[in-house]
């Protein structure tokens, strides 16, 4: 019966120990084995493999990650300030570098190539003025530094993919500043429409008053034209007709007279009843 109970034990334990020493990585998957927090292997790819009993597991996913960062400021080289919001994505490339620079934390290691960036899309920035920064998706990042970072980054065990700009905005202050340029700059141009406008009225306005004097003095010039012949052909016929018949030209001179001396209401006149003025009136057939 001892026996028996010692030959489970036995089996037992070694089951127990045949479950802590296999171990599986996943595909997508690469690990270490540490004991006491150091590192006792090499890097482990997908499959089943063994361990001592005594080691822990550490696993890393290898596929690629992607992290955004928002809100850092940055000045660019015609003095902008922005806010400038970027991502970042990498994959594992060296399980032990990465375990010893971050002890297998993804958000330290995202914190840390954060910082790697920032400090370069700064330096980057500051060299560009603001059109080419938001025309850039790297924000005036070079080839060159973009090889450097990822040089660096291997330093963390991984491999920096790419750098992008997600977000490029001026600061509230920045942005207020030029809602207040362009605010003048519309009030001036507004200002000179109505000031070009008002000129070419009063330019419009004078052209129009010329015109109007010329027209007015052509046509009293050519009314008094006809009103000249017209009373040089009067005159004329009168002259015939006076010719002709010099007692009708008296009568008619006379009556005349009479129109503009006595003919008009309130006139006083002052004359001889008797005299050769009103001679036309004493004679029904006027002699």
């Amino acid at each position: 019966m001892r026996a028996r109970l010692a030959v489970a034990l036995l089996l037992a334990i070694a089951g127990l120990l045949a479950w802590r020493s296999a171990f599986i990585v996943d595909q997508t998957q690469s690990a270490l084995c540490t004991r006491f927090g150091r590192i006792e292997s090499q890097e482990y790819g997908p499959g089943v493999h063994m361990k001592s009993p005594l080691d822990q597991v550490r696993r890393f996913d290898r596929r690629i990650v992607t992290r955004a960062y928002a809100g850092d400021s940055f000045l660019t080289a015609d003095q902008k300030p922005l806010n400038i919001d970027f991502y970042l994505k990498w994959r594992l490339l060296d399980a032990r570098d990465y375990y010893q620079a971050t002890g297998g934390d993804e958000d330290m290691a995202a914190l840390r190539l954060a910082d790697l960036v920032s400090g370069s899309l700064k330096t980057a920035v500051a060299r560009e003025p603001l059109a080419a920064v938001a025309a850039s998706a790297r924000g005036g990042l070079t080839d060159a530094e973009f090889a450097r970072l990822r040089s660096t980054a291997r330093e963390l065990g991984v491999d920096l993919l790419d750098v992008q700009l997600q977000r490029v905005d001026l600061t509230d202050d920045a942005v207020n500043a030029v809602y207040q340029r362009m605010e003048q700059s519309f009030n001036t141009q507004a200002q000179q429409s109505r000031t070009d406008a008002a000129s070419e009225a009063d330019k419009i306005r004078a052209d129009a008053d010329l015109k109007r004097a010329q027209i007015l003095a052509d046509a009293t010039r050519e009314a008094q034209h006809q009103r000249g012949q017209a009373d040089a052909h009067a005159a004329q016929i009168y002259a015939q007709a006076y010719g002709r018949n010099p007692d009708l030209a008296a009568m008619y001179d006379s009556l005349q007279a009479y129109k503009n001396t006595i003919g008009r209401e309130g006139d006083i006149v002052v004359v001889t009843p008797q005299g050769e003025f009103f001679k036309y009136l004493h004679s029904a057939n006027g002699r």
